[in-house]
């Protein structure tokens, strides 16, 4: 079974839509789903695919499945609203998503791809309160299974950010592996990937997303993630940060390298300010854990990819959030450490490689009417060991907060 899909980026879904292979990555944080929807009376007559196909560098002998249109969807919840999450799961009629597994004892239950720690803790609620299974992934497996795939799959997907520029980077296929994938959700996981389903968690840091949500919670009373991150954008951290030119005078330290803008300590200014904390601006003080927890990230990730020969560190993870102040600590410290050998990339699909590796799962059911679920590239490329070809033609770039994307799909 063959998927095609042509990737465009409109965002009003048709009306009676048939929804297919929801998957979940129930994280500490964040739930993050990923679920594909087919609208009706969407069938191409032959002309038009025979068109489509040409377009898209395809012969008649490398499908003659109908086309399907539809949406790829992504969305996210926080994990502590997991009942709102298991709410838009009803409403959205997201159970037909799933599968039965007719060889299972009860052949009318509902298996849906989840991946992610939740997955176990939140199994029982699932039944509970949607009647349906959890199908486990493991959550490594799917991070690369979507890494991987939008690496090869997605045109401009990987791109740098630094000084205030976005720079796509052309990913030659041939030439992918290795490389390091750093992935910041609640802590951080660096997985040294080698191949596909060939890789290693060589290193990881318990200072992540949590853990600015967390603290940045305590120290501003911010109610979730994204007003903590927006507030940052207000803040001057080195209000609170103690620089190398508060150590030395207001100058560089320039016989170890070290600008007089140098980070020496975050939140050392603390220290000898004399201040309660309601002394402090929220902003600054957001700006300032920002800051801290993304040079920290950098640094070791860098460390890592030195320790192992890596020239290629992809950063993802809903951390990220396609926020500026964030890429450019990242970049910096990256290119800081390494003195310009090394360039932090990141990924336009940050947050649901972990659900989109449990959404491609489902083709090793091998049930009839199932999909295999593969986003379109321009031109042929091998992706498994079997020698799958998938085809992907990007029509515009996308936008960073787009819930879902327009697909055209070949399909059973």
């Amino acid at each position: 079974m063959d998927l095609l899909a042509d990737v465009s980026n409109q965002q009003n879904s048709e009306p009676g839509s048939q929804i297919s292979h929801l998957a979940l990555d129930i994280g500490g944080s964040l739930i993050k789903l990923v679920y594909f929807s087919r609208n009706n009376h969407s069938r191409r007559d032959d002309d038009q695919q025979k068109s489509r196909n040409e377009s898209l560098g395809v012969s008649q002998s490398d499908t003659s499945q109908p086309v399907l249109e539809g949406r790829l969807h992504f969305a996210k919840f926080e994990t502590s609203k997991i009942n709102d999450c298991l709410e838009f799961i009803r409403s959205k009629k997201l159970l037909l998503g799933g599968f039965h597994d007719h060889t299972a004892p009860s052949s009318d239950k509902i298996f849906i791809k989840a991946t992610g720690g939740g997955a176990y803790k939140f199994a029982d609620l699932f039944k509970e309160k949607l009647e349906i299974s959890l199908d486990k992934e493991d959550e490594m497996d799917c991070l690369v299974t979507g890494a991987n795939f939008l690496l090869k799959a997605v045109h401009q997907e990987a791109f740098t950010y630094l000084d205030g520029q976005k720079e796509f980077v052309q990913i030659d296929h041939n030439d992918l592996y290795p490389y390091l994938l750093v992935n910041i959700g609640s802590g951080v996981s660096m997985i040294k990937v080698d191949g596909d389903g060939k890789f290693e968690r060589v290193s990881g840091t318990n200072l992540g997303g949590g853990t600015f949500w967390g603290l940045g919670r305590l120290l501003t009373k911010c109610k979730n993630f994204d007003e903590l991150l927006e507030l940052s954008h207000q803040g001057n951290n080195r209000v609170i940060d103690m620089l190398v030119g508060d150590i030395y005078g207001g100058t560089d330290y320039a016989k170890v390298g070290l600008s007089a803008t140098t980070i020496a300590s975050s939140f050392g200014k603390a220290i000898s300010d004399n201040k309660e904390l309601e002394e402090y601006k929220p902003e600054d003080i957001s700006r300032s854990l920002l800051r801290m927890i993304s040079n920290n990230i950098g640094q070791i990730s860098y460390l890592n990819a030195l320790r192992f020969g890596l020239k290629r560190i992809f950063f993802a993870g809903f951390f990220i959030r396609g926020h500026a102040y964030t890429m450019d600590t990242i970049s910096v410290a990256v290119h800081f450490w390494s003195k310009g050998e090394a360039k932090a990339m990141f990924l336009r699909h940050e947050g649901f490689l972990g659900a989109l590796g449990a959404f491609m799962s489902y083709e090793k059911q091998s049930l009839d009417g199932l999909m295999v679920h593969k986003i379109v590239q321009r031109f042929p490329i091998s992706v498994s060991s079997a020698g799958d070809k998938i085809y992907c033609s990007l029509n515009s770039d996308s936008n960073q907060n787009d819930d879902s994307i327009e697909c055209s799909v070949y399909g059973t």
